[in-house]
C-alpha cells in the first residue's frame, strides 16, 4: 500500500499522557503577551469603533494535582476567535472566560484574561486652536470564579504637580528680594514695580514641579460597559493639570497659570481623584495611586486611596504595583 503523506497520524501529547514529577495544584497557568487587535467603542456615542493593538494574558487554574499541564493552544484560539472578531464588551469577555473553562472542564474552575493596550485620544490645546494625540495605558481584567464574574478597568493619567511647600518658600524669597530692591523710606513707583515683577530679578525663585502619574483601578458594577474616556476625563478634570500635546506660547502660559492655581501634594491629588469617583454608579470599588516623581530628590512621593466597599478587593490590589506589572 502506497504511503499517504496526508493521512492523519497519531502524535504524542506529553502534557496529557505523562504525570508530573511532583504533583500539586497551580493557581494560574496560561499565556502572556499575546498580540491581538481589539475593537472598542469610539466613546463619542456615534457608533464608531477604534482599533488598538493589545497584549493579552490568558490563564486558568490547574486544580488536578496529578495532571501535567493545561491546553495552552485552546486558550490562544479562544482569544483569537473572540477578541479579534467583535467589539470588546463585558459580555464578550464573560463569554471568553466561559469558553476557557468549558475547554478545560476537568482541569480548571477559575479563568482570567487581561487585555492591555494604549488608548489614543485627541486633546485640544488650552488656548490655541491646535490639538494633538495623547496615549493612555489601559488594562481590562476579567475573572470568572465559582460562577462569579469580576471586571476591572485600569488606566493611567500623567499630570503636572507643583509643590505647595516649595511655592511658599519661593514666595518668601521673592518678598525678601522685594524688600531689598524697594526700601520703606522710598515711595513706590507703579511702573517700576511692574517692570520689576516682569524681570528675572523680581521672580528670583520658582517652586519645583514635576511630571506625576495617577494609576487608577476601578471594579466595574454589573450592567455597564467600559467607561474608559469618562474615567480619564474625570481624573484629568479633578487634577486640572494633565500634560499637554500641542503647545504654543499661549498654551504654555495657560498651563503655568493652571499649575499656580492647583498647587498639590500627592495627598491632595489622591483625594481629588477619590472625590471625583466616589459617587459614580458604574464603579463598585476603586484603588488610586498618585505618584509625584520629585525634581527635588530622587525618590517619589506617593499616596494611595481606596473606596473600600467590596470585601477583599482593595486589600488584594493595594500592593504598590504599577499598571504595567
Amino acid at each position: 500500500m502506497q504511503h499517504n503523506e496526508n493521512a492523519a497520524r497519531a502524535m504524542p501529547d506529553v502534557a496529557k499522557e505523562a504525570e508530573p514529577a511532583v504533583a500539586g495544584t497551580l493557581d494560574w497557568v496560561g499565556m502572556d503577551e499575546i498580540d491581538i487587535p481589539i475593537h472598542l467603542a469610539g466613546g463619542d456615542g456615534d457608533g464608531t469603533s477604534v482599533q488598538s493593538a493589545a497584549r493579552v494574558a490568558a490563564y486558568v487554574n490547574l486544580k488536578q494535582a496529578d495532571v501535567r499541564g493545561i491546553h495552552m493552544s485552546r486558550l490562544y484560539l479562544h482569544v483569537d476567535k473572540v477578541l479579534s472578531a467583535e467589539p470588546l464588551t463585558p459580555c464578550s469577555i464573560r463569554r471568553l472566560l466561559r469558553e476557557f473553562l468549558d475547554s478545560h472542564a476537568e482541569l480548571s474552575d477559575r479563568a482570567m484574561v487581561r487585555i492591555a493596550f494604549d488608548h489614543l485620544l485627541r486633546r485640544p490645546a488650552l488656548k490655541s486652536d491646535y490639538s494633538g494625540w495623547k496615549s493612555y495605558p489601559v488594562c481590562i481584567t476579567g475573572i470568572m470564579e465559582k460562577g462569579q464574574f469580576i471586571l476591572e478597568l485600569r488606566c493611567e493619567v500623567v499630570y503636572s504637580s507643583t509643590c505647595p511647600c516649595s511655592a511658599a518658600l519661593a514666595r518668601q524669597l521673592i518678598q525678601e528680594r522685594f524688600g531689598q530692591d524697594f526700601t520703606r523710606s522710598q515711595p513706590l513707583d507703579y511702573d517700576s514695580v511692574v517692570a520689576w515683577l516682569g524681570s528675572e530679578a523680581g521672580i528670583c525663585a520658582t517652586p519645583h514641579s514635576q511630571r506625576s502619574r495617577a494609576e487608577v483601578r476601578v471594579r466595574l458594577a454589573p450592567s455597564f460597559g467600559f467607561p474608559i474616556v469618562d474615567l480619564i476625563d474625570a481624573i484629568e478634570a479633578a487634577l486640572q493639570t494633565p500634560v499637554q500635546t500641542a503647545v504654543k506660547r499661549e498654551d504654555e502660559q495657560a498651563f503655568a497659570l493652571l499649575n499656580g492655581q492647583n498647587l498639590m501634594f500627592c495627598e491632595d491629588a489622591a483625594r481629588r481623584i477619590q472625590s471625583a469617583l466616589a459617587d459614580d454608579e458604574r464603579i463598585a470599588d476603586f484603588w488610586i495611586r498618585a505618584s509625584h516623581h520629585e525634581s527635588l530628590h530622587p525618590h517619589d512621593a506617593v499616596a494611595v486611596a481606596t473606596k473600600g466597599v467590596v470585601d477583599g478587593y482593595t486589600s488584594s490590589v493595594d500592593r504598590g504595583l504599577s499598571l504595567r506589572s
